[in-house]
């Protein structure tokens, strides 16, 4: 028996192998849950739909979370040809690469608006449309990243998009409370992912903070396992929170001076 047996939930964000919610997919899996999957664009549908036929998954759909007639659609063909949902995962951030670079305060405006659409706006705009879909209760869980709680150079607006998220996260969870339905994030340590490949100086952020983490750099794997959790019903009275799965960095004030010779 998994914890996931006879449970059923809908994935954003797969982008290849090496996402971050790819390895969420594969430890839900592994406990037993039928997934389905949403990707954004035809470029990414070559990627997506060879993993979910890997583990047998057969519900793949297109889906723009900037574009309320795109989930107003992907959610009736949900309800229709899926059925009902436990759980969704929300795996899902942009900002243009211009706004990623550089000086925070040059941020644009243009950049600072599909930021914050795309990385924290969609996840209303899905809770919304999933809470139908779970008449007994269910889960929701996103992905943030400690640059909402601390400057992380380089960044920048997404950072600010990722505090809006947790904030978002907590809302959402009173609100939806009501319903049964608990809302999560995990802020992952960071995990060398397409989207990470889209943040200056990525690779000097994953050795510093491998550095000076307890437990050094985490992986797909671990993440999964933080999501078998949060997202069963042994988290069942848990919702607000965002659980930091980064090896320890979250606690360190100061590097251990040994390790930065």
């Amino acid at each position: 028996m998994g914890l996931f047996d006879g449970k059923r939930g809908l994935v954003f964000g797969v982008a290849n192998k090496n996402s971050i919610a790819w390895g969420i997919s594969q430890a839900l899996h592994e406990e037993g849950a039928e997934l389905g999957f949403s990707y954004a664009g035809e470029v990414l549908k070559k990627r997506v739909e060879p993993l979910a036929e890997s583990i047998g998954a057969t519900y793949v759909r297109e889906c723009d979370v900037t574009d309320d007639v795109a989930i107003d659609a992907l959610f009736a063909d949900v309800a229709a040809n899926f059925g009902p949902l436990d759980f969704l995962v929300h795996s899902v951030a942009y900002a243009p690469s211009e706004d990623l670079g550089g000086r925070f305060v040059d941020t644009t405006r243009r950049g600072f608006s599909i930021a914050m659409d795309v990385s924290c706006y969609s996840l209303i705009s899905l809770a919304k449309r999933a809470r139908p879909l779970m008449p007994n209760g269910g889960a929701i869980m996103a992905m943030t990243y400690y640059g909402a709680e601390k400057v992380t150079p380089s960044y920048n607006v997404m950072g600010v998009a990722k505090a809006a998220l947790e904030a978002t996260v907590r809302y959402l969870a009173w609100d939806l409370g009501q319903d049964r339905i608990r809302v999560n994030a995990i802020s992952a340590g960071p995990i060398k992912t397409l989207a990470a490949s889209g943040v200056s100086g990525f690779r000097k952020s994953l050795n510093y903070v491998g550095a000076i983490a307890p437990m050094g750099n985490v992986t797909q794997e671990d993440i999964g396992d933080a999501a078998r959790f949060l997202l069963s019903d042994w988290a069942s009275r848990i919702t607000g929170e965002v659980l930091y799965v980064d090896g320890g960095y979250n606690i360190m004030g100061a590097p251990d001076p040994d390790k930065m010779e």
